[in-house]
């Protein structure tokens, strides 16, 4: 199951109750007030860890508590103080208020920790309350309750390159043959029901990570097909490969390609602005060349590159990882 949006209830832990204590030693006369303080309460702290891809996890566990500190004791003995609870998330995760949505932090650093929700401190003992005028006190502070709140997680996975496309448009066959990635590959529409990551490493090059998103159709923003569902692991991306099939019946490949970025307009505008390449695919099977004359004349009008490949027999894919590379070198680092 992949899970990349979730509501978690987190709770710093209370804090210990300060101590009501008096030294009693033999031949130390008036030996006064030595009730300890209380300890702090643990915090609740996301730490971002590339190893996880998932918000699974929390899918099956909504609430979070720190541990709470410990009693003050007597002879002034401050009370331990409550260990952290700390949530590995992936890396990408955004972090907000359920409430009200207030971003909170997003962690895109390997390590990167982020606290949700503070412990709280420790009671005074009686020896804090001792005074020149009160030198036997029978007071002392119970700890105060730690911090609560539900937080709202939300994964954009982190990625040079998204790939888009109608259902069918061989956007796995290509994640696959670039790289270690092995989605799931059929004849079918939405095959892909999840994001797939792969990395690619072409030549001497930097390799760089690509993203495989379900794919789109037209009213895919009503709820149509998988709908937007998906749509925000773009929204990181530097560049998009929007691939396109030729070979498709009874569809105008021309058409299909408006509608893709239409949908991507209806969900942000931002994505329909971002750097893309048109990628043909499945030229290994096209029979007649008018669709792909279509495509590459609309590539012209648009000033977008356009590359015909065939992820099946290897042709054209060094020429488009080359200019996919190219592209990513002139493009700024997210």
């Amino acid at each position: 199951m992949f899970v990349d949006e979730i509501d978690v209830f987190v709770k710093g832990g209370d804090g210990g109750a300060g101590c009501i204590s008096f030294r009693r030693e033999k031949y130390v006369p008036r030996g006064g007030p030595d009730g300890g303080d209380g300890g702090a309460g643990g915090s609740v702290i996301l730490e971002a860890d590339p190893s996880i891809t998932t918000l699974l996890d929390f899918h099956y566990q909504r609430h979070y508590t720190a541990e709470r500190g410990q009693h003050g004791k007597g002879s002034n003995k401050q009370g331990a103080s409550g260990a952290d609870t700390v949530l590995r998330v992936p890396l990408g995760t955004m972090v907000s208020e359920r409430d009200g949505r207030l971003p909170l932090g997003d962690l895109t650093v390997p390590g990167e920790r982020l606290q949700v929700a503070r412990g709280a401190r420790g009671g005074r003992g009686n020896a804090r309350f001792a005074t020149s005028t009160n030198r036997a006190p029978r007071r002392a502070d119970l700890g105060r309750a730690g911090e609560e709140r539900w937080v709202h997680l939300e994964l954009k996975l982190l990625a040079d390159v998204g790939l888009v496309g109608f259902p069918n448009a061989g956007k796995s066959t290509l994640i696959s043959a670039v790289s270690a990635a092995r989605p799931k590959i059929a004849d079918y529409p939405f095959t892909t029901l999840t994001p797939q990551l792969g990395v690619v490493a072409h030549g001497d090059r930097r390799p760089f990570v690509v993203a495989d998103i379900p794919g789109l159709i037209e009213g895919a923003h009503r709820g149509a097909g998988l709908g937007h569902r998906f749509l925000r692991h773009l929204e990181r991306c530097r560049l998009l490969l929007h691939l396109v099939d030729p070979t498709a019946p009874g569809r105008d490949p021309v058409a299909d390609i408006r509608v893709i970025n239409r949908e991507l307009a209806r969900y942000r505008v931002e994505l329909s602005t971002k750097p893309q390449i048109l990628v043909v695919t499945k030229v290994d099977a096209l029979q007649d060349e008018a669709p792909l004359k279509r495509i590459r004349a609309y590539a012209s009008r648009a000033g977008v590159a356009c590359f015909p490949i065939s992820a099946v027999t290897g042709r054209g894919l060094p020429a488009l990882l080359g200019a996919v590379t190219d592209a990513l070198a002139q493009l700024p680092s997210p």
